[in-house]
């Protein structure tokens, strides 16, 4: 049988208090200088691309479209959880009200269900563009492109939807500590009054498959390439493809990697592995990505570092005729 339904407006906390990284309070005034300067990196970094990109007519092929889109992902991902971050570590502010707090919570996760999604595309766009190059702009559309956005955004909020209306109509009771330093979902549903078994079922499963899909998909889009890329005869093209691919290999393993450990230790190692390390992974990833995309993704491709090495020269000479 159903039980009666919760009192949601008797039991929702006005506020929710976020921990930082339990553990390590000793070193949270580097954590938020660390913080900061990768955001700062990170802001830049995207803004500069995005910039370039929308002024520069000739960079409208699909890769800098995606690439454009990316940015922007990275931007919100960044600035959903780092500025509380610092804030957290730098002065101790830990409070966050219960909206805000999954609004935080619906933006993180819609933002990285996004984030792979587009890696997943710009894969498709390598292996198309290198496997296929006679068939690249006949394949890649502007209507493909953009059925392709739609449906990794489509695919966010379907799974994010559920998930948010889940763990905000549970009750909360009890503690208003939040073990964590952002309102990640499991950390938060841990705090309920009642069991949460069924959105952290939902989230677990949903997790798994999004990432497990769009890994799948990306490995074999660059085995393709691989394939390929060894086929060619030139060995200075062979390295160069290699180098590109491997930095971008990397950029998605630190990704991939602490995101999926974190929820999985969360589920089956929570025990054994000390909760700072936790923590640590799942702040890694909303992190380093952002920060590293605009340097492996951006300034490593010739044609968007041509153009940001030009707009730096006008701006040089612009200000040296002002001044003179």
């Amino acid at each position: 049988m159903l039980g009666p339904p919760y009192n949601h407006t008797v039991e929702t906390p006005a506020t929710f208090f976020l921990v930082g990284i339990p553990g390590l309070q000793s070193s949270h005034l580097w954590l938020a200088i660390s913080l900061s300067a990768m955001y700062t990196t990170a802001l830049v970094g995207n803004s500069i691309i995005m910039m370039v990109i929308c002024m520069d007519s000739t960079l409208q092929e699909p890769m800098f479209c995606f690439l454009c889109v990316l940015a922007a992902v990275d931007i919100i991902m960044a600035s959903s959880v780092v500025p509380k971050m610092v804030s957290i570590f730098s002065s101790g502010h830990s409070s966050i009200s219960f909206q805000a707090c999954f609004t935080q919570m619906y933006f993180v996760h819609a933002a990285t269900a996004v984030e792979t999604g587009l890696l997943l595309a710009m894969a498709f766009d390598r292996c198309v563009a290198i496997c296929k190059p006679l068939h690249y702009k006949s394949i890649l559309t502007p209507r493909v492109m953009l059925g392709m956005s739609v449906t990794i955004t489509i695919r966010a909020v379907i799974f994010m939807t559920p998930l948010s209306w889940m763990i905000s109509h549970l009750p909360f009771c009890g503690s208003h500590v939040v073990p964590h330093s952002y309102c990640e979902h499991m950390a938060v549903a841990k705090l309920a009054c009642a069991d949460p078994m069924a959105s952290c079922l939902y989230s677990l499963i949903g997790s798994s498959i999004i990432v497990g899909s769009d890994v799948f998909l990306i490995s074999a889009s660059y085995i393709l390439i691989l394939r390929a890329v060894f086929g060619l005869s030139s060995k200075n093209a062979q390295w160069k493809a290699l180098s590109t691919c491997g930095s971008h290999v990397g950029v998605m393993a630190l990704y991939y990697l602490p995101g999926m450990v974190s929820i999985y230790v969360a589920w089956l190692g929570q025990d054994s592995v000390p909760l700072y390390t936790q923590v640590l992974l799942a702040d890694l990833y909303l992190v380093i990505p952002p920060t590293l995309n605009p340097i492996i993704y951006g300034l490593r491709t010739k044609q968007i570092r041509k153009r940001i090495w030009s707009l730096l020269i006008c701006c040089v000479l612009e200000h040296t005729c002002e001044c003179s």
